[in-house]
């Protein structure tokens, strides 16, 4: 017998000695009863070492303190016969009684406690089955020791143990081990737990695997909806989209109700993974479920709605939400506002905002940022500087960007004072305005015409070191051409320049607003200052220039420019030679006439060759004068050229009439009427009516095209016989008056109206038989002195109209000789 150091002589000791003896005898009892016949002595000591059982042969009985008792083997029942005393270290008797005995495990889950039969306790099972886990782990020892449990488990049992053992896989062994047993039932909170200790470890992977087999597990009819909502959210949480909606869809299909807790972790999801419209559409399948919206719902699905677009279901969730009870949160608000101010709703998103302001928020500055930018968008300064000022009341300081807005809006409305203003603003707070910025304000300035203002903005952009764009120099450059600024313009030039700029599109630009304006000496010298710089321009603002200079009468300017242009392989068209033949017929002056043929020579066009030539003889030429008129006209394209050609023979029978050279103008003219330059001219409409349409010819070319046509008129009335009823002249108001007057020198019986000369057939047939008509018609002038050329010559006024295709000329002058 071994004796304590520390006597147990207090009631309430002895009391707690044989509870704590009671649950440990029946917990040994339950796994190994004593199969043997030995007296066994517990003493109450405080030694650690005193703390250990021991049998009366000194072996070690793990369990049990502080008592004796004795048991034997009868027969093989496990039964304890004999009583357990409690001993002091005297060896005095404290307490004896009847000890704890077992039943068959299976048979009567319950224990004798003494005579009393008492249930197993819960906590003792659990602990039990905890510790075999945590001894175990997994595998087959682990099973055979769980089947050698003295009592029977439950899923309460289980359920219990896998909140206390921490371990995942050891769970799931447990959770396995009890599915094949058959006391199994299917345990939603059984699920929940393995699901937490699995998502706790992040084996998706294994939540998988299990979710598959709850699925099959679910057939039997048992709600395990917690369990299957814990999946989704799970997976929705750990971004595994496929793997989470596919058993979303699982779930679905097996019946099971999903919450909205998983619903929003979805919807999540897909916002996070950049499928908004899948977002909107599981959405829409769970108000098609009849799943109520939180406050969470709507917080997700306002803002993404209102972004994607579809304002219209945004704002009526917004209503909705405000009906239920819900307080919109400031980012609902913010995303409404925004949307509905970029879509152009500026009343509904200004309406939204005073909403907000009405819950007690504060607006954030982005909310003035996208409210600005609405307003300014469509136009509404007033408002967005409203705002503006508001917003720096609030103590917000405007960003950069905002800064820029402001600036660039009220400068591209006209506002020059308050960007200006603004501008000013935005550099005391220390932002440097951007190229785009001073571009804006330089190029309204320069818009409006104000030189000074352009011209700082342009100097405070370069000493920022900042590169002023090509729109910038363009619109700069113009302001100072329109200005007539030359050297200044010629020095922003070559600054730019040196920017890397190519220059000669922009110098041809500003060489162009001087011809435009007439400014021809400025052109001129903006000409020499690009040829000097190595700046070259094209061929089409050198014949602008060019036809310039011949309109202000600086022909000897304008040879070199022609020279220029033909050198450098351009084409002298025929337009272009006749405006210069034209300038020659308009000419009064000697020496400017050299000028001109010294001009039309450099042209090198073959209208020039055609010209010498028709005023040289038949020996020169070699052929007639009206095979070689023909023949230069067979050599025009009239599907390209024929509004030149025309233009050309009405100038060249102005010169031709003024230079006496009557026969060749009616060959020319003849020739021009073959190749139907004027088809509509000649009208003869049977006995009704003969008709000659000048209007649309030169005075030269209406003189000619008369006389000829007259002629014609008469060979065919006294050659075949054919008497008009009447014989018309449409002159127009302009020519009216000089051709009547060239036909009354011969008595002509022309009667003059507002735009026709009219006669009858009759009258005009007596008059063709009178000799000087027939003369006049045949072209056989007698001499100056004779009525009809002293008329001719008259009847020729430098104030006589102007060409009417194309470029007209100038009044005719009075007939000269070559």
């Amino acid at each position: 017998m071994i004796y304590n150091r520390q006597l147990y002589s207090s009631a309430t000791n002895l009391f707690k000695l044989t509870h704590q003896f009671s649950l440990l005898s029946r917990a040994h009892s339950l796994v190994s009863p004593l199969p043997f016949t030995r007296k066994l002595t517990f003493l109450a000591s405080s030694s650690r070492f005193a703390h250990t059982p021991r049998l009366c042969n000194g072996s070690n009985l793990v369990g049990m303190r502080v008592m004796r008792y004795y048991c034997h083997d009868s027969g093989g029942s496990r039964e304890w016969t004999e009583e357990i005393e409690y001993l002091d270290e005297s060896g005095g008797v404290i307490y004896k009684g009847k000890g704890v005995r077992s039943v068959e495990p299976g048979v009567d889950d319950h224990v004798m406690v003494g005579e009393v039969k008492k249930p197993f306790v819960n906590a003792v099972a659990v602990a039990k089955i905890v510790e075999v886990v945590k001894r175990w782990k997994w595998g087959p020892e682990l099973e055979t020791q769980l089947d050698k449990l003295q009592f029977v488990p439950n899923m309460t049992h289980i359920a219990q143990a896998l909140k206390l053992v921490g371990d995942a896989d050891a769970c799931l062994s447990l959770f396995r081990w009890a599915k094949r047993q058959a006391w199994y039932a299917t345990s939603d909170e059984c699920y929940v737990m393995l699901f937490d200790e699995l998502n706790q470890k992040r084996d998706f992977e294994g939540i998988q695997l299990l979710f598959d087999e709850m699925v099959g597990d679910s057939a039997d009819g048992v709600s395990l909806f917690a369990a299957c909502n814990r999946v989704i959210r799970y997976l929705a949480k750990a971004e595994k989209l496929e793997v989470s909606f596919c058993c979303f869809k699982k779930i679905l299909d097996a019946g099971c109700k999903v919450d909205t807790e998983t619903y929003n972790s979805l919807v999540t999801l897909f916002l996070n993974k950049g499928l908004p419209y899948k977002a909107f559409e599981m959405y829409e399948s769970m108000e098609k479920a009849g799943c109520s919206l939180d406050g969470s719902t709507y917080e997700l699905m306002i803002p993404n709605l209102a972004k994607s677009g579809r304002l219209d279901a945004a704002f009526k969730l917004f209503q909705e939400m405000k009906e239920r009870g819900f307080r919109p949160c400031l980012s609902v608000f913010v995303s409404l506002v925004d949307s509905m101010g970029k879509a152009g709703r500026l009343d509904s998103a200004m309406k939204v905002y005073m909403e907000m302001r009405g819950y007690g928020y504060k607006p954030p500055p982005t909310i003035y940022v996208s409210l600005i930018e609405s307003y300014v968008k469509s136009g509404k300064l007033e408002t967005a500087l409203r705002l503006w000022d508001e917003m720096r009341m609030a103590g917000f300081r405007p960003n950069f960007g905002l800064y820029t807005l402001i600036i660039e809006s009220h400068a591209k409305s006209g506002k020059l004072d308050i960007a200006m203003s603004t501008y000013l603003d935005m550099e005391k707070a220390g932002f440097l305005p951007t190229p785009s910025t001073y571009s804006c304000l330089l190029e309204m300035h320069a818009a409006s015409g104000q030189i000074d203002p352009a011209m700082k903005l342009y100097n405070s952009m370069t000493n920022a070191g900042l590169r002023p764009g090509l729109s910038t120099y363009t619109v700069l450059l113009t302001l100072l051409a329109n200005k007539k600024l030359v050297d200044v313009a010629a020095k922003i030039l070559l600054e730019m320049k040196a920017m890397g700029y190519s220059v000669d599109v922009t110098a041809s630009d500003v060489l162009m607003v001087y011809i435009k304006e007439g400014s021809v000496d400025l052109a001129l010298r903006w000409l020499r200052f690009m040829g000097s710089s190595g700046i070259r321009t094209n061929n089409f603002i050198i014949r602008q220039l060019f036809e310039s200079c011949m309109k202000s009468g600086l022909y000897e300017s304008a040879k070199p420019l022609l020279e220029t242009y033909v050198n450098s392989a351009a084409k002298v068209d025929l337009i272009l030679y006749t405006s210069i033949l034209a300038h020659l017929v308009r000419c009064q002056e000697e020496k400017n006439e050299r000028h001109l043929m010294s001009i039309l020579s450099s042209t090198k066009h073959k209208a020039h060759t055609f010209m010498c030539g028709l005023f040289t003889g038949p020996e020169h030429r070699g052929q007639p004068v009206l095979s070689f008129v023909r023949e230069f006209f067979q050599g025009i394209d009239y599907e390209l050229e024929e509004g030149a050609a025309k233009y050309f023979v009405n100038v060249l029978l102005n010169y031709l009439v003024l230079m006496g050279q009557i026969n060749r103008a009616r060959c020319v003219w003849k020739v021009a009427y073959e190749n139907k330059l004027f088809p509509k001219a000649i009208v003869f409409d049977q006995h009704i009516a003969w008709s000659l349409d000048v209007r649309n010819l030169s005075v030269g070319a209406a003189l000619i095209a008369v006389v000829h046509t007259l002629h014609r008129f008469r060979k065919r009335m006294l050659y075949y016989g054919i008497v008009p009823r009447r014989i018309k002249l449409v002159t127009g108001a302009t020519l009216k008056i000089v051709i009547a007057q060239m036909l009354s020198s011969v008595e002509s019986p022309f009667e003059v109206s507002k735009v026709v000369l009219r006669a009858s057939g009759d009258s005009v047939m007596e008059w063709f038989k009178k000799p000087i008509v027939q003369q006049f018609l045949l072209n056989e002038i007698p001499s100056r002195s004779d009525i009809l050329m002293h008329r001719m010559n008259i009847l020729f006024p430098s104030s006589a109209p102007e060409v009417r295709s194309l470029s007209p000329p100038k009044p005719l002058i009075a007939g000269r000789t070559m």
